[in-house]
């Protein structure tokens, strides 16, 4: 079995309402976020920022003039409590091949959800959602997507003039997800 290529996709930051996040990324960064779109089937839309030549910054929220959900939303959306300031929540991890890096993940005692299909006009993939919507070690722990599409989200946004250097996570069970890490070869 190869070892799937992963890298950093994107960071998450999480708002009660998207117009909040959007100002808060823009006064802290000085960049003007782009509209993403909606995610119907979980009731969420959300803005972007490129990052870097690879990766991305996401401003989700839920939409108000969403459809009501059937499960609870992704990274714990459903716990936003009305003028909780905006957060950085957690960051998604690029892999070339979904199933085994969620299985090492799961070997590693590291279960990042079920992976679900996605869609959004052209842009397709497949992302890990815990069926309960929360967030493992506290976000510090990615969930995982897989493009299916042939232009990521970051080559179909304007450059920003920011790059991203490094990520940097802390946690008092980090062993389990630096285990992880290195099984999957990304460095620390």
């Amino acid at each position: 079995m190869t070892t799937p290529s992963c890298q950093l996709d994107h960071l998450v930051i999480t708002a009660p309402a998207l117009a909040d996040g959007i100002d808060y990324v823009e006064q802290r960064l000085g960049c003007r976020m782009q509209p993403g779109g909606k995610h119907p089937r979980l009731g969420t839309h959300n803005a972007l920022l490129r990052i870097g030549e690879d990766c991305y910054l996401e401003v989700i929220a839920i939409d108000p003039d969403a459809a009501p959900v059937t499960r609870p939303r992704w990274f714990h959306l459903d716990q936003l409590q009305p003028g909780s300031p905006p957060r950085l929540t957690t960051w998604v991890l690029r892999t070339s091949d979904i199933v085994t890096t969620r299985q090492t993940a799961i070997a590693s005692g590291l279960d990042p959800g079920p992976i679900e299909n996605m869609q959004r006009g052209d842009l397709t993939w497949q992302i890990t959602i815990p069926a309960d919507g929360r967030l493992l070690l506290q976000g510090c722990m990615p969930s995982l997507i897989q493009w299916h599409t042939p232009q990521l989200p970051p080559a179909r946004l304007p450059h920003s003039g920011l790059q991203l250097s490094h990520l940097e996570l802390q946690h008092p069970a980090s062993h389990h997800l630096q285990n992880w890490l290195n099984t999957i070869g990304q460095p620390q």
